[in-house]
């Protein structure tokens, strides 16, 4: 005898077939790698020493190599000078005049005003004899000019005491500080430089390899060492379109080696934009299921357990399962 099933009981039987689909778990394989930093100049130098090999351990701060430009010494000497002489004319400006040259001015202006004092005694003596007729025209003219110039004299030796009290003018000293600020710029540039000839490692790591020897020339940007970083592994896995939406950036996914039954936790930190190995146009299932999308997975390693060239598996989480249908 058939048995017939109602049509609420197929479409469970239905939603099952679909939730055990929907519930499957899909991995990806990717290969390790580590992130590596390439350490050079940032102008062309001669390598002069490389202070380690690969293989070897380097934490922040230490000196992998030291390098020369033949003309560096000196340039940073004389920048170094004028920055030191630009410097103290500043000071010097902005000190005011030394007391010498205020005292200076002072006698030059008792000078001026004793002669002038004079010369103007003089006039008022001569100015009556002439007016009677005991002293010529001429001598009474004479008087009166060396009275005008002992006045102005004086007047002129008064103004340079009083310049000589007030210092330089407020835009002379700007521009002596803004000189010195000019010239200690210049000059820590050449230190910047001099600095930069020392390659420190910027990260800690293991050096993977040594690109440079004593005596060769590099170029301005070209890798002397390169320091890599085995305690951050990363590997890139492919995924078609179906999966993709299963994963996020931010994600915590769980991964294994082949063979070890460690449990390793990656975090998804990118997921490519743009497909890759695509069709130029993809008409067939066939040829959409080659839409694949690369994603990149950040891994921490404390224990050196994941070295870079070691295929690893990674497992994505599950499909959600659909919504439950109402049985008609």
């Amino acid at each position: 005898m058939t048995k017939r099933f109602p049509c609420a009981a197929v479409g469970v039987l239905t939603l099952l077939a679909a939730c055990r689909t929907s519930d499957e778990v899909s991995t990806a394989v990717g290969t390790l790698e580590m992130v590596e930093v390439d350490v050079g100049p940032l102008q062309a130098a001669r390598a002069v020493r490389v202070l380690v090999q690969e293989g070897d351990a380097v934490r922040v701060g230490d000196t992998l190599a030291l390098l020369g430009t033949p003309t560096l010494t000196a340039s940073m000497a004389q920048a170094e000078a004028r920055a030191a002489a630009a410097a103290e004319a500043a000071r010097e400006l902005s000190r005011g005049s030394r007391p010498a040259e205020i005292a200076r001015a002072e006698a030059e202006l008792s000078a001026a005003t004793a002669d002038a004092e004079r010369a103007a005694a003089d006039l008022a003596r001569f100015e009556p004899l002439a007016a009677r007729g005991d002293v010529s025209r001429a001598t009474l003219d004479a008087a009166r000019s060396a009275a005008r110039a002992a006045a102005g004299r004086r007047a002129g030796a008064a103004e340079a005491l009083r310049l000589v009290r007030d210092g330089a003018r407020s835009e002379r000293r700007a521009a002596a500080q803004a000189e010195a600020r000019g010239a200690e710029a210049a000059a820590e540039g050449w230190r910047a430089t001099a600095n930069d000839l020392v390659l420190v490692s910027p990260v800690n790591g293991v050096v993977s390899s040594r690109n440079v020897e004593p005596g060769e020339v590099l170029a301005a940007g070209q890798s002397a060492v390169t320091v890599g970083q085995p305690s951050r592994p990363w590997a890139r896995i492919y995924l078609s379109h179906h999966l993709l939406p299963r994963i996020r950036p931010g994600d915590t996914l769980v991964a294994h080696l082949d063979g070890d039954t460690t449990t390793f936790r990656g975090r998804v930190t990118a997921i490519a934009s743009k497909a890759e190995f695509t069709p130029r146009v993809a008409l067939t299932e066939q040829e959409r299921e080659d839409l694949l999308f690369g994603v990149r997975v950040e891994f921490a390693d404390d224990r050196g357990r994941l070295r870079a060239g070691v295929p690893i598996t990674v497992t994505l989480p599950a499909a959600p399962s659909p919504p439950l249908a109402t049985a008609r």
